[in-house]
């Protein structure tokens, strides 16, 4: 039996749309909601709404979807802990078996048993190329998952897969109301059941999300019995309405966190992230797809003048899709501004300034679009700043704000100011941005990046064992970013909340990209206790 605690990986909701949305959630006029002083209902401000509420698409995927469980979880290091499982799994065969016992007595919220056929169901759907799952690489070792009677489940994987345990935080649906459905088009993906501290009792697209706490869930009733999301894409009508009393928390941007500094009524928490902001260089693009004109990019961006000015120091720079203190990060990758060196490199290979001052080689100028998505200051700020840089090298990069349903399209013919990353193992983030195989997979391999010495590290870094040869592909991997980049990596970012100070002893997690409702110090809002 493995009885010693395992790394944990990520840690939030799918929280893929921005949604331009100003309405007001049912706050403190109703059920002691927002602003009344009740330690028992929680209004939350967030910028963006879950596309679906489905793991079966993708929601929860790792971890704190608060509908739902997953065989296991993780605490606030993000050490993994039994969840639906009673124990961490036992491993055999060389890493290519794990076997999860289920905890007994386990009910979903309509109050039917969780049984093994309900996760062997939730993995096999997800896994099923019919089903629009666009994480579902992240399975790729799964050879089969089989029940072994009614509380047993049994993974046998195709290789040895270190990191397999914590992909098992993958909320577990019912089989008896999802298996009568589409996956893609059913009503449990805004109508869910699952075993998890909060049941779903409405879901205003735009405008709300509310859950009141499930008081049969099998780790206790939660304290807090009304949970509100108020979808909030406007960083400064956030902050507003928050400081009305309208929320009682919010994510907010380091400039407008900062405004509650000497706020008596109100505490602020930041969490450390892999969360980064980058521009995307899409390859179909004569420009961006040059890899002169992706290495000169790197060259003239100016990454801690955007740490100090945009975030108010609130993140780093960031050299690469890991943070400068991680584990797997490739010490020798550190590279300042220096755009004597652009301009240089891209003089040699062609690209002559004009007049104007910007560049052009064969006929075609120097000049690209980035698109960031309408409301995010902190992007809208990124990209003013990149552009700025860009420009300094001859290189004219126009800005445009727009909703996500204009971007997307033009994801793979114009870049794009992103924001990714993965906590804990290297795999789970790396190989979903960067491998061949996925590009133009939705919001995968966004650019459409080709490079077979990055596939190769890829495919290393997830299937060998020695810890040695791992750090290798993936110190090999970040190498080959710099020489080749198909994406500009500008900042990492700290994740700043406001909350009223009702509850004691609240934390925060190291935190993914994701995040909102199941991140911030909300992350565990089924354990608070009321403080005041």
């Amino acid at each position: 039996m493995t009885t010693r605690r395992i790394k944990g990986a990520a840690v939030a909701a799918t929280m893929a749309a921005a949604v331009a949305a100003c309405s007001a959630p049912t706050g403190g006029t109703d059920g002691a909601a927002g602003g009344s002083g009740s330690a028992e209902s929680v209004v939350i401000g967030v910028a963006s709404e879950p596309d679906t509420l489905s793991p079966l698409l993708g929601y929860g995927k790792d971890g704190n979807s608060k509908i739902f469980d997953g065989l296991l979880a993780r605490d606030a290091d993000l050490e993994l802990e039994p969840a639906l499982a009673k124990a961490l799994p036992e491993i055999a065969d060389d890493g290519r078996t794990y076997t999860y016992t289920l905890r007994p007595g386990v009910k979903f919220s309509d109050g039917e048993p969780l049984t093994a056929e309900d996760v062997v169901y939730t993995y096999e759907t997800v896994l099923d190329d019919k089903t629009n799952n666009t994480a579902k690489s992240e399975l790729d070792a799964v050879k089969e998952v089989r029940a072994d009677g009614d509380d047993k489940v049994v993974f046998t994987l195709k290789y040895p897969y270190a990191a397999f345990p914590a992909r098992t935080v993958l909320p577990i649906v019912p089989e008896h109301v999802a298996g009568e459905q589409d996956p893609n088009t059913g009503a449990f993906n805004t109508e869910p059941i699952g075993t998890g501290p909060y049941v779903l009792t409405g879901w205003s697209k735009g405008e709300k999300l509310t859950f009141k706490a499930n008081p049969d869930y099998w780790g206790g009733a939660p304290k807090v019995k009304k949970l509100t999301m108020a979808i909030i894409a406007d960083d400064d009508v956030r902050a507003t309405r928050l400081r009305s009393g309208d929320l009682d928390g919010a994510t907010l941007p380091p400039n407008l966190a900062a405004t509650f500094k000497n706020d008596d009524a109100r505490k602020t928490y930041r969490a450390t992230t892999y969360d980064f902001r980058a521009v995307t260089l899409p390859t179909g693009n004569k420009v961006t797809g040059d890899t002169t004109i992706r290495r000169a990019l790197d060259l003239a961006v100016d990454r801690q003048a955007m740490v100090d000015k945009i975030l108010d120091g609130a993140g780093r720079p960031a050299y690469g899709p890991l943070p400068l203190d991680d584990p797997w990060y490739a010490k020798d990758i550190e590279r300042p501004q220096d755009l004597a060196e652009a301009k240089k490199i891209l003089d040699r290979d062609g690209w002559k300034a004009g007049r104007d001052g910007i560049r052009a080689k064969d006929g075609a100028r120097a000049t690209f679009t980035l698109f960031y998505p309408s409301g995010d200051k902190v992007r809208q700020d990124h990209a003013l700043a990149y552009a700025s840089d860009a420009k300094k090298a001859g290189i004219d990069v126009k800005v445009e704000g727009a909703t996500w349903e204009v971007i997307e399209p033009r994801m793979g013919k114009d870049a794009v100011l992103a924001g990714f990353g993965s906590t804990g193992d290297p795999d789970f983030g790396l190989y979903t941005l960067l491998h061949s195989s996925l590009a133009g997979d939705g919001f995968n391999n966004m650019p459409h990046y080709d490079n077979p010495a990055v596939d190769e590290a890829l495919e290393t870094g997830r299937r060998a064992q020695d810890p040695d040869d791992r750090k290798a592909a993936y110190d090999d991997l970040q190498r080959a970013l710099v020489k080749d980049p198909g994406y500009t990596f500008l900042t990492h970012i700290d994740h700043l909340y406001v909350l009223d100070d009702h509850w004691g002893d609240l934390t925060t997690q190291v935190e993914p990209h994701e995040h909102g409702f199941a991140s911030g110090p909300w992350w565990n809002a089924e354990d608070w206790q009321p403080e005041k």
